[in-house]
């Protein structure tokens, strides 16, 4: 009969196996940067090829990031030197020995530059960077937006504005697309080709929508003064394996309208929504509020999501990486997790995966979670309590603040738990800890900024951005 562990040796083989989880975690993380150093180092040009053409790119989802790469591929294969990076790595002396200069730039929220792009527009689209000379660079501008918003394409058309106020020459007119309209993307590709100097610029590969059968829909929050969210649940239609994905994925889903019904041109473009579980649950699970337009009617993706849709029904879906709100390099780091409503999703699949990682492991002393959650009523609006409420018991999670702002003890939000536990906040940010932030753009996104700024600074908040330490997933 095998021997029974002493306790001295059962505490060793815990140890070496979460210092074997710690050594699988930093080597995904290795191989992630080598797969990007390579995808670079191949666009790198021969030696005596002259500047490489800048591929710029201001992304908040993700999206602008992987058009930029999508049009640096195509050039390269054209013979080109090709440079890729993000706007917020680019200083005068780049633009300035550059002569050609591609821009991507999203739109966020309304009117504002994206995360990412933040140090180009406060340190040289500002009045610092009035004398920059850019005469002697040529450029291309793609603005992504969404019409819905006041400020559509404002970010894209205020960089394409500063740039020709310094004498950048424009190789053609700005392009704007419209949530990802596949026309402005023609649009693109064919002035690349111009740009290029060919007519045969190799096509793009982009996920196709494929049919997903919804298995399970449930009514989260019966009774709330909101408007109502639904845990959803779809696998692929076909049978076939699950695809990968990481917490902080997204899925675009794509709902047929009869047109004969008189639904509107920009029916058919895809909805975005964070991904709420990961590949070993067996399904995307998803959380979606349904929406109501001004004439009282749902929306139309989430209101056929949430009632439409028949249980094992089909819907068009695509998965669509989000690297920007991925856990990245932070996989080691205390996490604290502010968000509200449906924006629990993504901060629930970061729950899981460090969850995933302890019991694959049997580790017990990975760097806990801080969860700070917000909604109307308590005794409606908690979602997943029971699952939260677990995984603090079980150590995964180590404060868990609730802030319901419709209950009789007054209106309370997440920023005004921020502000409570402020000392608290410095503390974990002191001690490396990443902040993810999931949830409304309006209101929330916005506080929750504000509040961290005055109580860290603006220079340590904007250093947390450069590092990958502030993270949002905001709509």
């Amino acid at each position: 009969m095998a021997a029974i562990l002493s306790r001295p040796a059962t505490a060793l083989l815990l140890v070496a196996l979460y210092l074997l989880m710690c050594a699988a975690v930093w080597w995904r993380h290795r191989r992630r940067l080598r797969q990007a150093a390579d995808a670079a180092a191949a666009l790198l040009p021969a030696a005596g090829a002259g500047p490489p053409v800048l591929v710029l790119h201001a992304s908040q989802t993700g999206q602008a990031e992987e058009i930029a790469w999508q049009t640096a591929r195509a050039l390269h294969l054209a013979g080109m030197p090709v440079r890729v990076a993000a706007l917020g790595e680019i200083d005068r002396d780049a633009l300035r020995g550059a002569r050609h200069a591609l821009f991507i730039a999203s739109t966020y929220g309304e009117g504002d530059a994206p995360d990412s792009a933040a140090p180009f527009a406060r340190d040289l689209m500002s009045a610092d960077g009035s004398a920059l000379d850019l005469s002697s660079l040529e450029i291309g501008v793609l603005a992504l937006g969404d019409s819905t918003y006041t400020h559509y394409c404002g970010f894209g058309r205020a960089l394409d504005a500063w740039l020709r106020e310094r004498g950048a020459r424009p190789m053609f007119d700005r392009i704007e697309s419209d949530r990802a309209d596949e026309h402005a993307l023609a649009q693109w590709r064919q002035r690349l080709s111009h740009f290029a100097g060919t007519a045969d610029l190799a096509e793009w590969e982009t996920p196709v929508f494929t049919p997903w059968r919804l298995r399970a829909r449930r009514h989260l929050n019966p009774g709330s003064q909101g408007g109502p969210v639904f845990h959803l649940e779809l696998t692929p239609a076909d049978g076939s394996p699950l695809p990968a994905w990481e917490a902080g994925d997204l899925v675009q889903v794509c709902v047929e309208v009869d047109r004969d019904a008189g639904a509107d041109n920009d029916a058919q473009r895809p909805r975005e929504y964070t991904i709420a579980s990961l590949p070993s649950d067996g399904c995307v699970e998803l959380m979606v509020r349904r929406t109501t337009r001004e004439d009282g009617t749902p929306g139309l993706s989430s209101g056929w999501l949430t009632g439409g849709l028949p249980l094992d029904g089909t819907v068009a879906m695509r998965l669509r990486a989000h690297a920007s709100f991925r856990i990245g390099a932070n996989a080691d780091r205390r996490l604290i997790l502010v968000g509200n409503g449906t924006g629990l999703a993504g901060l629930r699949a970061h729950l899981k995966a460090r969850a995933a990682i302890r019991r694959d492991t049997m580790a017990t002393t990975n760097a806990p979670a801080w969860l700070l959650f917000g909604e109307r009523q308590s005794a409606h609006d908690a979602h997943y309590r029971d699952e939260i409420d677990t995984w603090q018991r079980d150590g995964l999670i180590a404060h868990a603040d609730w802030a319901f702002s419709r209950d009789p003890a007054g209106r309370v939000h997440v920023q005004h738990l921020l502000e409570r536990h402020a000392q608290r906040l410095r503390e974990w940010i002191a001690d490396g800890a990443a902040l993810y932030v999931c949830g409304s753009l309006q209101g929330m996104a916005g506080a929750v900024d504000a509040v961290l700024r005055e109580t860290l600074g603006d220079a340590d908040v904007d250093g947390l951005i450069r590092d990958g330490r502030y993270r949002r997933d905001v709509y």
